[in-house]
């Protein structure tokens, strides 16, 4: 793993670079601003970018912006105290691979990266229910219909399998623990996985979640993740 952090606060970037080092998590920069983040990924080409939101210059959402443009294989997640519904729709709108709070205890922190190779994608707890809960759809009079076609069509792209696998992952449940409830390898969950994203036409699970959500594919139920 080969990680590159962004943040405008010395003291905090400088003890996240210790304790990362520690856990054996090679960080090969790091960046000041959004802008020097740019800059910085493209001469050092991390795998991850953990990077905050609130910054000078160019925050965190604008540079994810300009990174996931230039390098769309670089995974981005943002470690932010910010938990303004806003800045996680954004995050996430703008290819996010997950969106972590500074207040995420170490161990924590650590074990959702060595999950992001695994291709989890990171949100600290309670964030995926608020995705589904934006997302949801609201029965405006005159659009009811259509919307219900609209959602039998979605649901028409995916088998009942998929549909199952889509609705676990929306409550931020673990790949792992997913294929363990539905009695399959983690990696034919995966391979599921990365059909629904391309059957939908989207780019990672944050976006699914957000999705189905948007559409009504699934309930809104309360959050499951850790």
């Amino acid at each position: 793993m080969k990680l590159m952090l962004v943040d405008d606060h010395s003291l905090f970037i400088e003890g996240l670079q210790y304790l990362l080092e520690t856990h054996g998590i090679e960080v090969a920069g790091i960046a000041r601003d959004g802008r020097e983040a740019l800059d910085r990924a493209r001469s050092l080409k991390p795998d991850i970018i953990l990077m905050d939101i609130k910054m000078p210059k160019c925050n965190g959402i604008d540079s994810l912006k300009l990174i996931k443009a230039e390098m769309p294989n670089v995974k981005v997640v943002m470690l932010t105290t910010s938990e303004e519904d806003e800045d996680l729709f954004d995050a996430v709108k703008y290819g996010a691979s997950g969106y972590l709070l500074k207040s995420t205890n170490a161990k924590e922190l650590v074990d959702m990266l060595f999950d992001l190779e695994k291709d989890e994608v990171p949100l600290s707890p309670g964030l995926a229910a608020r995705l589904l809960k934006e997302f949801q759809p609201s029965s405006t009079n005159g659009r009811k219909d259509s919307k219900h076609e609209l959602v039998k069509e979605e649901r028409g792209k995916l088998t009942e399998r998929q549909l199952e696998i889509l609705e676990m992952v929306a409550k931020g449940i673990t790949y792992k623990e997913a294929g363990d409830a539905l009695g399959i390898t983690e990696r034919t969950l995966k391979y599921h996985m990365g059909r629904i994203i391309e059957l939908l036409h989207l780019e990672n699970r944050a976006q699914v979640i957000a999705y189905a959500g948007r559409m009504g594919l699934i309930k809104n139920k309360k959050d499951g993740s850790k």
